[in-house]
């Protein structure tokens, strides 16, 4: 949300930033993630859909309904396609949601009844999903087969203060967490050990993404700057492989 709610922007490699697309009207997009074939995929908060963009002509299109949803927010992409959606209910903390929509865009409720659900991600070999709770400081991990079905859920690791937000995965299935209101992007190892923790300039980091030309430029999106900082990572992230 560049400006105002309901666009989207790019920034360059320059810092520079502007206006890559407004979305339709009633839309305000959270999370983004790039399909293989190079669309964007928004999750739409307010239409309770995610959104196709296409790359080339800025279209925008509904690529599924979330019949049912509260507040789509962040979403994952599995290596065979599969998306995953959080949906908190910021007013209840104790009604979060979670979703997998499938390569043709039917979406399915997997989970009612949980925390404030934001961050979620798969594993680098799409065999574990991971979603943290906000509000509650958890950050569960799933097994997850080869249908997309998930199974064996359990706690990862648990915060003792601040919250969370985005979360990404490196090559080696490290998982780099936006700790809100901490000021830090927490590096969280499969096994669930913290290994150490990126201080930044903003205190509310929100989202995080691997680029750069070998993939480990991390990019952290801050509220309370309206900025993005950066840093460099040991590894690449898990779309860019070994």
């Amino acid at each position: 949300n560049i400006g105002r709610d309901g666009t989207i922007g790019r920034v360059d490699a320059h810092g520079k930033a502007d206006l890559f697309v407004a979305l339709p009207e009633g839309s305000v997009g959270n999370g983004i993630r790039f399909a293989a074939d190079g669309a964007m995929l928004v999750a739409d908060y307010k239409g309770h859909a995610i959104l196709r963009v296409d790359p080339a002509t800025r279209a925008v299109s509904v690529f599924a309904r979330l019949d049912g949803a509260l507040q789509p927010n962040d979403i994952a992409l599995a290596p065979d396609g599969t998306l995953y959606a959080s949906d908190p209910d910021w007013a209840n903390p104790d009604n979060g949601q979670l979703w997998r929509i499938d390569r043709d865009g039917s979406a399915h409720r997997l989970e009612s009844g949980m925390g404030t659900t934001n961050g979620v991600e798969v594993s680098p070999d799409g065999r574990r999903l991971y979603v943290n709770e906000s509000v509650q400081r958890n950050v569960w991990v799933y097994d997850r087969d080869a249908a997309g079905a998930l199974s064996n859920k359990r706690l990862l690791i648990r915060f003792d203060n601040h919250g969370m937000d985005g979360m990404r995965c490196d090559a080696d299935g490290n998982l780099y967490i936006a700790r809100y209101d901490a000021g830090v992007v927490a590096i969280v190892s499969p096994a669930g050990a913290l290994l150490r923790e990126v201080p930044l300039k903003g205190r509310k980091p929100t989202n995080v993404a691997f680029g750069g030309a070998d993939g480990r430029q991390v990019f952290v999106t801050l509220q309370d700057r309206g900025a993005v900082e950066t840093f460099r990572a040991a590894r690449p992230g898990r779309e860019y492989g070994h």
